[in-house]
């Protein structure tokens, strides 16, 4: 059992804040400020967002960004002449692991250096623990600050990070403090394609949301709107949904589909939606605010979230919008894809059809569109599902609590190699003096 005390500061390590995607980051990090941890943000990017969402924005005066100039390159030097060995075994890591691919192990080195910068106020502010967003860049970054620093360091790994880029994915299973994933899918693969240890070494913590943003309602619903919300990628499936919904007008039924996001198939699905003949019947919103999200799926009959499997081997882990929508009383339709089927039980909270199935897409849409029973029950047991595994304040006091374990030292394995070791016991003297070194 932990003894310890809780964590009072942690440091999240990220590629971008904000990101209008990774709403879940910022439920977390609020989650845990409110529980009385004091957390930083270290964003590897330069904040480049034009949209931000106002939970996101509260946060800003805690996010350190990459520095300009002289100043910023005399950081990453004395910090280097600090710790030369321990960043040199970690570039050697680095180089070693992603040698196969050049540009990502480039990009790996160029994360380590902007990480250099922040050793100084880090040290100041004296983290208790170090957790990273992603397994790729930012876990590679909290691996070598930990070490420097001489903390523990933690990492939460989700999809494209586990299916498509493994950056020394097993080392740091095997190494970090606290090795944390969202699914129970993503335990089998990684145990079964990454690392035998994975079973026993990562934790579960579900991406959350946050209950008192995304009341349910079950009245005053447009009876013919579908809503779908996502990035418009590949792995979405939305080429799926426009095939679906053609199906749909083809066979008489009264819709309209209101498509929110933004990237790289906008082009190609909005001509997809005219050679069906449906351009009318799809409305392309963009990329939009949070509050605008929650006030469409306040009113939407239907939520609809195709997701596939890229060619590339790509996938969601487990769609937050789609959390959000069931919280909200939108009756939900998923895919058999990845952790998925953890989040919506076929016929129980929700119905799932098979990927890349525009037919079973349909069907599926238009029993929800045509049963207004159906709707009601799948929605009020939907919202218990989310209120029971995947409320973002329960979620981040399980992370809490095994932030705790990991400080503890409960959760420390044994360490390879010739590096210092992240001691939680081995703590420097705080330092009086600038943020910035």
């Amino acid at each position: 059992m932990t003894t310890s005390p809780p964590p009072r500061r942690v440091v999240y390590v990220v590629s971008l804040f904000p990101c209008w995607s990774e709403t879940f980051i910022v439920r977390e990090i609020s989650a845990l400020i409110e529980s009385g941890v004091d957390v930083r943000v270290l964003s590897l990017k330069p904040a480049t967002e034009q949209l931000v969402h106002r939970d996101a924005a509260a946060l800003l005066e805690r996010v350190r960004h990459p520095g300009r100039g002289l100043a910023a390159a005399g950081r990453r030097v004395r910090a280097m002449v600090r710790h030369p060995w321990i960043l040199l075994h970690a570039l050697a890591n680095v180089v070693a692991d992603g040698w196969r691919t050049p540009r990502t192990a480039a990009k790996s080195v160029a994360a380590l250096l902007r990480g250099m910068e922040h050793v100084g106020w880090m040290r100041d502010f004296d983290p208790d623990f170090i957790h990273a967003h992603w397994a790729t860049y930012p876990s590679t970054v909290a691996w070598a600050l930990g070490r420097m620093l001489r903390r523990p360091f933690g990492f939460t790994c989700h999809a494209h990070d586990i299916f498509v880029e493994r950056q020394m994915l097993a080392r740091k299973i095997e190494e970090a403090s606290l090795a944390v994933t969202i699914s129970h899918h993503n335990v089998g693969w990684l145990t079964t394609n990454v690392t035998p240890c994975a079973d026993k070494r990562l934790k579960l913590v579900h991406c959350g949301v946050d209950l008192d943003a995304f009341p349910w309602h079950g009245e005053g619903r447009d009876p013919h709107t579908i809503l779908a919300v996502g990035r418009l990628d590949p792995i979405k499936g939305f080429e799926t949904l426009i095939d679906a919904l053609a199906a749909l007008h083809a066979g008489g039924v009264a819709f309209h589909c209101r498509l929110v996001g933004s990237g790289p198939l906008d082009a190609a699905l909005r001509e997809r939606a005219r050679f069906h003949g449906i351009a009318g019947l799809v409305e392309f919103t963009g990329a939009r605010s949070q509050d605008e999200v929650r006030a469409w799926m306040r009113t939407a009959t239907v939520f609809a979230m195709p997701s596939r499997i890229g060619d590339d081997g790509d996938r969601d882990g487990i769609p937050v919008a789609l959390m959000e929508a069931m919280a909200s009383g939108c009756a939900a339709v998923g895919t058999r894809v990845s952790g998925i089927p953890e989040l919506i039980e076929d016929r129980v909270d929700g119905l799932l059809v098979e990927p890349r199935d525009p037919a079973g897409l349909a069907r599926a849409l238009q029993c929800l569109l045509h049963d207004g029973a159906l709707r009601q029950r799948l929605s009020i047991r939907a919202r218990e599902r989310i209120e029971r595994d995947f409320d973002s304040r329960k979620e981040a006091a399980r992370l809490r609590r095994l932030m705790q374990d990991a400080v503890a030292g409960d959760a420390l394995p044994a360490r390879r190699g010739t590096a210092v070791a992240a001691t939680p016991n081995a703590r420097p003297q705080p330092r009086i003096g600038h943020a910035h070194e």
